[in-house]
């Protein structure tokens, strides 16, 4: 007997929900979703691939993707996490960017905040992104020594010495410097404070930092030029 049609009518009913929408998903947001949240992309992710320290950046923190960001954080989404890591993934492996090799190390949260949360959104993302782009991911590449407010409300000035110390070089790279350079990973650069503050740690260690990959940005005054 052929159950094929049993199978597609179970599926319909066990597909699992959309945690944006709570419609069904097509994986892991229903089609809907994934549109909206594709317009929040920024059509040159590579625009500000530039500079001492270079920035490459999926979208603009508005819309479905502020939204979507706030459920993976905020309300135990970590598929969400997945998700974007791919869309990161994918625009970077279609960005002519020239770095054919690196290694990924996401920005690590406050251990606290980690256990309370459950994961972190960073690591999480990074590990997609190196499913598509193929290269190697170093977890613990860095450590969070000090736990910091949100950014959000500080100046510049306090932003700066709110960073100051809160990063320590990881277990991964204690023992052994890594031979390629560094790509770092987080979901939303602001004002780029908290990357360069891992930054700094790696390059003091004698660790080349090639650049930034981050999810969203609320800067819409990116450079248009590589």
């Amino acid at each position: 007997m052929n159950f094929a049609w049993l199978k597609n009518f179970r599926s319909l009913f066990l597909a699992e929900a959309c945690p944006l929408c709570d419609r069904p998903a097509k994986d892991i947001l229903c089609q809907s979703c994934e549109k909206q949240l594709q317009r929040c992309q920024i059509p040159q992710p590579a625009a500000s691939w530039q500079g001492e320290l270079p920035r490459f950046i999926w979208g603009y923190y508005r819309g479905l993707l502020k939204r979507a960001i706030a459920a993976m954080k905020y309300e135990n989404k970590p598929q969400i996490a997945e998700l974007l890591g791919e869309f990161l993934g994918r625009a970077w492996v279609n960005s002519p960017l020239i770095l054919p090799k690196a290694i990924v190390v996401p920005l690590p949260m406050n251990p606290e905040k980690r256990q309370k949360r459950g994961f972190d959104q960073a690591e999480l993302i990074a590990r997609s992104f190196c499913r598509q782009t193929g290269f190697s991911l170093k977890s613990q590449g860095l450590q969070r020594i000090k736990d910091t407010k949100p950014l959000f409300d500080l100046n510049p000035q306090e932003r700066e010495l709110m960073m100051q110390d809160a990063f320590a070089l990881g277990k991964d790279f204690q023992k052994r410097r890594p031979q390629l350079p560094i790509l770092l990973v987080d979901d939303v650069c602001t004002t780029g404070n908290t990357l360069k503050a891992g930054a700094k740690v790696l390059v003091e260690q004698g660790i080349q930092v090639a650049g930034i990959a981050a999810i969203a940005t609320p800067n819409r005054k990116l450079p248009t030029n590589h």
